[in-house]
């Protein structure tokens, strides 16, 4: 007997959990019923099946209430374990259009924690059936199967990251064996540091030689090892760290194809340039009297059949898209184990999570990049046609849709959609409008169903009537504040809460103003210096303790569509002033781009045409912000290596290898050490005018100051044109960082 996914995906659909538990999961039959009071309401636990103890209960929302919040099915739990200690609960909503599979983790010595997992009607269920198909139990199992057993297939079934938190949790044990693996550093924060600077490396080429630009070998690193030991025999003074790894990494992916040694490609084969400072000669690689270890380092082939063997029970996706299955890794991944592998008492680091990094990012990008434009063009902000307008012509667009829910937005269970326009405001219910009329006696009486919870057509999930109407009224202050015209600050969206990524990209969208774009693609991306116009420096974005990166890759989701806003609008203003050229005069460049000999336009073809230069504009894009906006600082150097990490392999995701050359799929990543370093913000001075004002009425220091300012000008010149080389290729920036 196995499990039927398809018969037990239609017992889901039909909330048939008896027969799901019962046929295709291979539980007992269980007919107890189990009364529940909760905060003035009554629940009726119904038992579906039992295995061994653990008990699976359909917990059915009587009509006309609404689903129980999480904080009520947090409670409802805590009364169920006083029927059946261990159990999950599946709570389903009047219409059968809503199931919330809800299971509490319990760990000694930490608080119980809910780990819900949800089914809409409309969707395939498949996640679901997922997260079902470990408690399915087979006829051998039967016989041994025991309570402790259960209780362990549900916990991994309905833990949240499975499948990161498994990764992890071995990569800790192969961690310590790998580094018992290395000898020649006697030095235990040194020897620690090695191994994982070995293992990111591993897992970056994971990911790389997986989308076949390793030599285009999908299994390069362990076939490559296992030519080695073919041609050089066991146990031979050759092994695969010293004679082929290093080579890899120093002379081959570290270094340009011409500048390479002459018999190093019938050793690695076909391999890109990566470029980047991942690859270079590490610190402690470095000789013996530059402080490192050099050739003491030793780590023998069976250390590396071990990590490829682990590393191979995974598909490893050098892509965004979420996982599906429980062997499945991507690039986040790389994120989790340095948050979990770290001693957060010790070093005061904390995960944050996606939701406050993109609300907090958005909200200090945008104001800031519109504060910066409109210093540089002030008219775009005033009058009657100023970006304000599109605003007042559309109130509504700005307005998230949960601030509107229930205003006239139609329902559907699992996600909110636009329905009427928000003119045509859904009445309350009359006896909760009764409430709203203050100036009649009895305020407190019509207002006692204030208290209970709102429907699901009028509340947002766990709000009462009172929450609710709360949120419709301000919501109508807002659209009045927005029709009105009132709202003529950037920062105003802030403190009001409204879409202002939405607003920043429709501004850019509709921007007739050559001037208008180039002031935002200056802020965002700098100008280098022309003629007798200055450089203008890009948008910089630091995070002074960036950790494994939460905050910068918020940050480049942030940029990214603003960046891509400003490249489609550059294209259509140059087609729309093509199209007034006759047809005879028109010229393109040779990326095939329209050439005008306007000032802003013809800066316009430049900048796309450096776009085409590029794998992609993706590509581009990202190489940009990154080069030109990601400032990050960390006390760990492991923390820095693995956001670096993270950064490259985004980029890497945006290309695809050639199959003819993998040389040509992938071009050089940027080199980021200077934006991305180890160090202490906590001390020394934080702006220039800190310092200056400290030197001030010490001459002697004052002069030491100057001389400090003088080189640092030099330096930032020297910075600007080893980022500009980066982008725009020519010359080498590998002279420009030894200078630096």
């Amino acid at each position: 007997m196995t499990f039927d996914k398809a018969a037990a995906k239609q017992r889901i659909h039909r909330f048939d959990f008896a027969g799901l538990f019962t046929q295709e999961l291979g539980w007992e039959r269980h007919a107890a019923t189990v009364p529940v009071s909760v905060a003035g309401r009554e629940f009726t636990l119904q038992a579906v099946a039992h295995k061994r103890g653990f008990v699976a209960y359909h917990c059915p929302t009587v009509a006309g209430e609404k689903l129980p919040n999480s904080a009520l099915r947090r409670r409802i739990q805590q009364e169920a374990s006083k029927a059946a200690h261990e159990h999950i609960i599946i709570f389903t909503d009047p219409a059968q259009s809503l199931q919330s599979w809800q299971w509490m983790r319990r760990e000694p010595g930490k608080p119980t924690v809910p780990r819900t997992s949800s089914w809409y009607r409309g969707q395939s269920g498949e996640p679901l059936l997922q997260k079902i198909e470990p408690l399915f139990i087979s006829l051998d199992d039967e016989e041994a199967i025991t309570l402790t057993d259960i209780t362990g297939r549900v916990a991994r079934a309905f833990d949240v990251e499975r499948v990161t938190r498994k990764f992890y949790e071995e990569f800790r044990k192969q961690h310590a064996d790998f580094l018992q693996f290395i000898t020649g550093i006697p030095h235990q924060g040194d020897h620690e540091w090695y191994a994982s600077v070995m293992l990111n490396r591993l897992m970056f080429l994971y990911f790389v030689q997986r989308k076949g630009f390793l030599d285009g070998d999908r299994d390069y690193l362990r076939n490559r090892l296992q030519k080695l030991k073919a041609a050089h025999g066991k146990d031979k003074f050759y092994n695969f760290y010293r004679y082929f790894l290093l080579r890899l990494f120093h002379e081959g992916l570290g270094a340009k194809k011409s500048a390479r040694p002459s018999d190093l490609e019938t050793l690695i084969g076909r391999i890109p340039y990566l470029n980047g400072g991942i690859f270079d000669i590490h610190k402690l690689e470095q000789p013996k009297a530059k402080g490192g270890y050099g050739a003491d380092i030793q780590i023998p082939d069976k250390a590396f059949e071990a990590i490829f063997d682990y590393f191979d029970r995974y598909q490893w996706h050098l892509d965004e898209r979420p996982l599906r299955s429980a062997d499945e890794i991507n690039p986040d991944v790389l994120g989790y184990i340095f948050e979990k592998y770290i001693n957060q008492k010790q070093m005061g680091a904390y995960y944050t999570k996606e939701d406050i990094t993109d609300y907090n990012g958005r909200n200090t990008i945008v104001p800031f990049l519109f504060d910066a434009v409109r210093a540089r063009q002030p008219s775009a902000f005033t009058g009657d046609g100023c970006v304000w307008s599109l605003l007042r012509q559309d109130p509504d667009r700005y307005l998230y849709k949960a601030v509107c829910h229930g205003l006239s937005w139609d329902y559907q269970p699992g996600h909110i959609e636009q329905g009427e326009p928000l003119e045509k405001e859904r009445p309350l219910p009359p006896d909760i409008a009764a409430g709203l009329d203050t100036a009649r006696a009895g305020l407190r009486e019509r207002r006692k169903l204030w208290n209970k919870p709102a429907p699901q057509e009028f509340g947002l999930p766990t709000e009462t009537w009172r929450e609710a109407i709360a949120r419709r009224q301000r919501c109508a202050g807002v659209r009045a504040k927005l029709a009105a015209g009132e709202i003529r600050d950037i920062n105003d969206l802030v403190t009001l809460n409204l879409d202002i990524v939405r607003f920043a990209l429709d501004v850019l969208a509709g921007c007739d103003s050559p001037e208008l774009l180039a002031a935002f693609w200056h802020t965002l991306a700098g100008r280098p210096a022309r003629g007798n116009s200055p450089a203008l420096p890009a948008l910089s974005i630091l995070d002074p303790t960036c950790g494994s990166g939460a905050f910068l890759f918020a940050a480049l989701g942030i940029l990214e569509p603003l960046y891509k806003a400003c490249l489609d609008r550059m294209d259509a203003l140059l087609c729309e002033a093509l199209a007034e050229v006759p047809p005879e005069k028109r010229q393109l460049s040779p990326k095939g781009h329209p050439m005008l000999p306007h000032g802003r336009l013809a800066e316009f073809t430049e900048v796309l045409d450096r776009v085409a230069e590029h794998a992609s504009e993706r590509y581009f894009i990202f190489k940009t912000i990154i080069l030109h906006n990601l400032y990050g600082v960390d006390l760990m150097e492991e923390a820095v290596e693995i956001c670096k990490l993270r950064l490259f392999l985004k980029l890497a995701a945006q290309v695809e290898p050639d199959d003819d050359d993998p040389n040509l799929g992938i071009e050089p990543l940027p080199d980021i050490d200077f934006n991305i370093r180890a160090g202490n913000t906590l001390v020394g001075y934080a702006t220039r005018a800190e310092l200056e004002a400290a030197a001030a009425g010490d001459l002697l220091l004052g002069q030491e100051v100057k001389a400090v300012l003088e080189a640092a000008e030099d330096a930032a010149s020297l910075y600007e044109r080893f980022l500009e080389c980066q982008v725009e290729g020519g010359e080498s920036p590998g002279e420009f960082k030894r200078r630096l």
